[in-house]
């Protein structure tokens, strides 16, 4: 049995990719790929390199860190936007050190 994981959409994106080259994709399939190829700004080394350094931080597990890359915010409400579930009070430091991980690869 596979472990289940999170993925980005950028991660999402190529996974389609690369099926597609193997099948015609279902029609969900296609629909998904075209929106996560007009939504994914950054190439997957990228995306992939932040997620590990946002992960990094003692406060971000997994499933967060994804969300951080795939809505890669530049602004703190963006930022508590992505934590609103989380239950936890982010300090003001935690939220630039997200946004200067964010803006250093855009």
């Amino acid at each position: 049995m596979t472990e289940g994981r999170y993925v980005s959409l950028t991660e999402a994106k190529e996974m389609l990719e690369k099926e597609s080259e193997l099948r015609e994709l279902s029609p969900d399939q296609k629909a998904a790929h075209e929106h996560a190829s007009k939504v994914t700004p950054l190439s997957f080394s990228d995306i992939k390199a932040l997620i590990d350094e946002v992960a990094a931080l003692d406060f971000v597990n997994d499933f967060v860190a994804v969300k951080i890359a795939d809505v890669l915010p530049q602004h703190p409400d963006d930022v508590r936007a992505v934590f609103a579930k989380e239950r936890m009070v982010l300090e003001k430091g935690h939220i630039d050190q997200i946004i200067d991980i964010v803006v250093k690869y855009l």
